[in-house]
């Protein structure tokens, strides 16, 4: 669905609910019967109650909406509230931007305290392995809370530390409830690109008696997805010399095949990424409250996200692969591609054909898994009816686990292979042989990885409230947290291929295979099970030494103090709603590893005031008016912080590889943020804000790009591939602290039921919200070069336009609702090799669910997610957009039941 088409289904839905909702006042002022609202509609009324109550901007989310949403995880879910737009992978949401900022700059807090979880994508275009402080929401289902509150604005008795905002889950607890409550789901799940059926469980029970409650839950869950497509490496500029380039290409094409000056893609491939997820989630809340004086909750949490996935790629990428330079004398074995024909657009080569090609397939199996374990404990005590105190201790740690990634490499030789990236939609190759021929293929190499990552998070605070008169109190307190992450990597890879006798190592056909999953055009790959153990391969890699980059730890230490007025009154008769206050923190950061193989470590202070006012007034009965100004940080990103770097290689390209090194030295980024909105609300069944948003951040990190020889950069030469030497060009990226960037936007949201239409019409409702957000950032090209640059780009994440609206139909039997959520394109990183940047294209996501009550105690449900089975397209660079990636991973349906006791 394009751009227009959303903005127009949101702007028309928008606009005629607001239309409706001044016409229904009169009607709802005349009409002074009371109206029971339930189910989702309830929900909805429960979180505008929420924002209506709170002094500054947030949206929340209670427990129906979760619950019967078609969400596969948290991060479905939240993509509904305003302002928050989320990154997707293996068919399910992963993590989420909010008002235009990544993932990094948003806190997230778990029953109070600060948490955060590592997972992985297959798919290295997209990260790979999460080492970063964005939370990832694939963690859990969604089941297992019953609220989720996301605070767009900041007040000093909050931890610092989110420049973007704080997202607050809850889980639920024993006196959330009046007694005794049980629940029970179970559902079945499958996806349009897998045929497997796949359970879905969940169970809750409570009760409490007296003073105490008890509360556990549980939630399981297994799905299969399978992600496939298109697949570029990536887009450099090459030189092709005139002795590799046909008499039949143009003269004029020819010149410029030699300039140096196209962009010519990496490796042209196919790819597959099937995933098998297993999903466990066990919460439990234990509450002790013998007074309304008194109380200590204990709340404990259990995550467990398993993968095994099974990655496929036939590529151009064998020993004279389809990408890069090539310039050198042909022999038998070595230089033999020959540009046949090609298609030049700009200064891309957008389409060609070669001869004597070396392809390669790829079948990677991966089983990962991440284990998080949380406890916190809170507690209150009032000392008077004026003096109350509030404390917290808790631990949380995320263990990630890669012990399983082993790979194998087949390659077949001298063939004519072409591509077509004409149209972004519809890329294709072509291959001059039967890819599914066992024959055609012998070993090339094998590789094994294993990973580790542990993040920890140690929590502690005090409050105290001092109630000054009836219409005001001073709030005080203080906090400690330490944050520790570290990590590691571990790989072996050898060569079976011998590029001067042009020969691979021939293996029995019983240890090759097809991809057996859906995909673009089928071919042969090995079976790390069997040809692993056939070539003596050394899979145990405790001995083996960590990899460049990767062995270190960020540990951060801080101490803070808040103090904040807090003012509930009214002034010329209209009631108001403030506080005021400031927040001191001060941290200190140690970042330690390995550099070259040798131990060293860095150290950091850093402190700072943190003032903040939030003002809510009720400028009439049913409309609020709220402003915000603030100061708060966002720390830099962990890896960022790293006193090493990471080295990746390969040999299909006039450029050698990339470096990615961190910058221990990097300030936390500072910013200075504007606010204000005007609510209306209608009762339980409507509801229309518009707001305003200003952020200026100062000390905002960039990347310095440029392409430097190898040696220069005193990595260690047994890093590199054979073929490769102290001179071999690489890219080489770090952050720096840049000049600082803004964003600004602009964010609307409506909800209208339509009780004042006829029936059966009156059943029907509206809910939706659109953000406009703007903010660039400079970011730095061919640093310390004669042809330094700084380009100014939007910011990384920054989708301008986020839009989602849901149509529902409720009655007391039955009910079904269908949404849909737009985001326009952003980038994800500032490019490399030459191209300026590198993004995704705008996503329309289609969702829908509908149930039916059999009894009072009994729903049947019927979910689906991405019906239009919307594909994920990745380009590198701004202007020309050549494609990295287009993939697609089904449409995801669930089918089952909910029992209430």
């Amino acid at each position: 669905m394009s751009l227009g088409k959303s903005v127009w289904m949101m702007t028309t839905a928008m606009t005629a609910a607001l239309v409706t909702l001044s016409a229904a006042s009169a009607q709802d002022a005349a009409t002074q019967e009371t109206v029971t609202v339930s189910g989702y509609r309830a929900s909805l009324a429960k979180a505008f109650e929420l924002k209506r109550d709170a002094v500054g901007s947030q949206d929340s989310i209670v427990a129906e909406d979760i619950a019967a949403f078609p969400d596969l995880n948290l991060a479905e879910s939240m993509q509904r509230i305003p302002g928050v737009a989320i990154t997707r992978d293996a068919g399910e949401g992963r993590q989420i931007v909010l008002r235009g900022l990544g993932p990094d700059f948003t806190r997230t807090q778990l029953d109070g305290m600060e948490v955060l979880t590592n997972t992985a994508s297959g798919m290295d275009n997209r990260g790979n392995i999460s080492r970063t402080r964005a939370f990832d929401f694939s963690m859990f289902a969604s089941e297992l809370f019953n609220r989720v509150t996301v605070e767009k604005s900041w007040a000093a008795d909050q931890d610092e530390g989110g420049i973007a905002g704080t997202v607050e889950l809850a889980t639920a607890k024993p006196f959330d409830y009046d007694g005794f409550k049980a629940v029970v789901s179970a559902k079945g799940m499958t996806n349009t690109n897998e045929t497997a059926v796949t359970p879905r469980i969940v169970g809750m029970i409570s009760d409490r008696s007296g003073a105490f409650g008890a509360l556990i839950s549980a939630a399981y869950s297994t799905n299969d997805s399978n992600e496939y497509g298109y697949r570029n490496w990536g887009w450099g500029q090459a030189t092709i010399s005139a002795a590799h380039i046909s008499p039949n290409v143009s003269a004029s094409d020819s010149a410029l095949l030699q300039s140096g000056s196209l962009f010519v893609p990496q490796a042209i491939t196919y790819s597959t990424w099937y995933t098998h997820r297993e999903r466990l989630g066990l919460t439990g809340a234990f509450q002790y409250q013998p007074s309304d004086a008194f109380g200590l909750d204990l709340d404990v949490l259990y995550g467990r996200l398993t993968n095994h996935r099974d990655d496929y790629a036939l590529a151009a990428a064998g020993v004279n692969a389809v990408s890069g330079s090539v310039t050198g004398v042909a022999t038998p074995f070595q230089n033999t591609q020959v540009l046949l024909s090609d298609t030049i657009q700009g200064n891309t080569l957008i389409a060609a054909k070669y001869s004597g090609v070396d392809l390669r397939s790829e079948r990677n199996a991966m089983n990962d898994s991440t284990n998080f374990y949380e406890a916190v404990v809170h507690g209150h005590y009032d000392f008077s009816n004026a003096f109350k105190m509030k404390t917290m201790v808790g631990y949380s740690r995320s263990e990630y686990s890669l012990p399983v990634f082993d790979k194998v490499f087949m390659e077949s030789k001298n063939h004519t292979v072409g591509y077509n990236n004409i149209d972004e939609n519809n890329p294709s190759n072509s291959y001059d042989f039967d890819t599914t021929d066992p024959s055609q293929w012998g070993l090339m190499r094998l590789d094994a990885q294993e990973t580790g990552i542990v993040s920890d998070y140690d929590n502690a605070k005090i409050d105290f409230d001092w109630a000054v008169d009836s219409a005001s109190s001073v709030t005080f307190g203080a906090s400690y947290k330490k944050f520790l992450n570290r990590g590691w990597n571990r790989n072996n890879k050898v060569f079976y291929n011998n590029a001067t006798l042009g020969t691979d190592t021939a293996i029995p056909d019983a240890d090759k295979g097809t991809v057996p999953h859906d995909t673009t055009q089928n071919y042969i790959v090995g079976n790390p099970d069997t040809v692993f153990p056939l070539m003596g391969f050394n899979r145990d890699l405790s001995s083996m030494p960590t990899t460049g980059g990767t062995d270190y730890a960020v540990v951060e230490k801080t101490l803070a103090g808040y103090v904040q007025y807090d003012l509930n009154t009214a002034v010329l008769g209209l009631p108001l709603r403030a506080n005021a206050g400031v927040r001191y923190f001060s941290t200190d950061l140690l970042s330690a590893g390995l550099q070259n193989g040798a131990p060293v470590a860095f150290s950091h202070h850093y402190n700072s005031f943190l003032p903040a006012v939030n003002v809510a007034v009720d400028v009439s009965e049913d409309m609020v008016a709220r402003f915000s100004i603030n100061r708060n940080i966002s720390r830099p990103a962990l890896t960022d912080l790293a006193v090493a770097g990471s080295v990746s290689t390969n040999s299909t390209n006039s450029i050698g590889g990339s470096i990615s090194a961190g910058n221990p030295n990097l300030k936390p980024f500072m910013a200075d943020s504007i606010e204000a909105s005007l609510d209306y609300y209608q009762g339980k069944s409507g509801y229309a804000s518009i707001g305003g948003f200003y952020k200026n951040m100062e000390d905002m990190s960039t990347s310095e790009n440029s392409v430097v020889p190898y040696g220069s950069t005193g990595y260690p030469l047994s890093l590199l591939q054979p073929t490769q030497t102290a001179d071999t060009l690489f890219n080489y990226t770090r952050p720096v602290n840049g000049r600082g960037a803004h964003i600004a936007g602009i964010e609307a949201a409506v909800k209208k039921d339509f009780d004042f239409l006829p029936a059966p019409f009156d059943k029907f409702g509206v809910t939706g919200n659109v953000t406009y957000a703007d903010g660039n950032n400079g970011v730095i090209y061919n640093y310390g070069t004669a042809s330094q640059f700084t380009r100014s780009l939007p910011l990384f994440n920054l989708s301008k336009f986020s839009a989602n609206v849901t149509l529902y139909y409720e009655t007391d039997s039955w009910g079904a609702r269908i949404s849909e959520a737009h985001r326009s394109r952003y980038l994800t990183d500032g490019g490399s090799g030459g191209n300026i940047g590198s993004g995704i294209e705008p996503t329309d996501n289609i969702d829908f669910a509908a149930h039916y009550n059999l009894s009072d105690n009994l729903k049947l449900v019927v979910e689906g997610v991405n019906l239009t089975n919307q594909p994920i397209i990745q380009y590198a660079d701004i202007t020309a957009k050549r494609l990295l990636v287009n993939t697609t991973s089904g449409s995801t349906f669930t089918f089952g039941a909910t029992y209430e006791f």
